[in-house]
């Protein structure tokens, strides 16, 4: 078994960092066009320990002090231990808060829907079970009777997780885009705010709108994109055939599970367009050493 004080601290470590990052304001990383040369953005991993290696093998983040590496969803993955034994997807979350303290300026993590649903309570189920109890079954497996402890630590993380990082050249990289219908209520100020009251984390709320949305119109990524003055949207959060896919004339949306799991690449510092960020899109090679 993990050393569970070991991993309690390393995680709330990680908290501290991740409330302090440079360039932070309540929830949104502002990238410093000075500090910072290119990004390096990941679709959903959710658990995948194997794309998480190669993940780490193309940022080169020791290498490359001026690139940034931006995760999003860990947990809920498809990987679990035997008899029942719960989700292993717990093991990323704990490889990312080593990162994060091992790279605290260079390594992010935006909040996505599953991290939400741990810190709400709200129920995720996919084929017929409840990932949120998977999810804790897998803890308890690793860490025995102090599996609430460490649970307990990584729903500090989570709510620590910013909201999206913003790059100088206007894309913001976002777990997704709010669905039409909740644009008008939308509380904008929220992305400044240091907590969230209640009632924006449950259906309708902005944090909700924000992290669970899966509207893709032009018209939608035009609206909101003038509401948040960006040009460029990267998301996760929908799953996607090919690792990679151009919603619309704003938006990629990258999916970082296997068998095609899709990352982007690109600048900061100069001018891009949707398509050049689609040039940039590429999907890991699992395969090969």
């Amino acid at each position: 078994m993990p050393d569970p004080d070991k991993v309690i601290a390393t995680v709330r470590r990680a908290v501290t960092s991740l409330r302090s990052t440079l360039g932070r304001t309540g929830g949104v990383i502002q990238l410093d066009p000075t500090l910072v040369d290119e990004v390096m953005v990941v679709g959903d991993l959710h658990g995948s320990i194997t794309t998480f290696r190669k993940v780490l093998d193309i940022a080169d983040l020791a290498k490359k002090p001026r690139r940034h590496l931006v995760l999003q969803e860990l947990i809920h993955g498809k990987s679990s231990y035997p008899n029942e034994g719960g989700d292993r997807s717990h093991q990323l979350v704990d490889l990312f808060a080593a990162l994060k303290c091992q790279f605290p300026v260079q390594v992010h993590q935006i909040l996505g829907n599953h991290e939400l649903s741990e810190l709400t309570g709200r129920i995720i189920g996919k084929d017929g079970e409840a990932l949120n109890m998977k999810f804790r079954r897998g803890i308890e497996t690793a860490y025995g009777h102090r599996y609430m402890d460490v649970f307990q630590a990584y729903l500090e993380l989570f709510a620590a997780l910013p909201i999206a990082v913003r790059t100088p050249n206007r894309v913001l990289l976002c777990h997704t885009l709010p669905d039409s219908r909740y644009l008008d209520n939308l509380d904008l100020t929220l992305l400044n705010a240091d907590s969230w009251p209640p009632e924006s984390t449950e259906r309708g709320g902005t944090i909700y709108a924000l992290t669970w949305g899966r509207d893709t119109s032009p018209e939608t990524a035009d609206r909101f994109a003038e509401m948040v003055d960006v040009d460029w949207f990267i998301t996760g959060h929908q799953p996607c055939q090919d690792g990679i896919k151009r919603a619309n004339h704003r938006v990629i949306i990258l999916d970082g599970t296997p068998p095609l799991p899709g990352y982007c690449l690109f600048p900061v510092n100069q001018p891009v367009t949707i398509d050049s960020l689609l040039d940039r899109s590429k999907v890991i090679d699992l395969i090969s050493d």
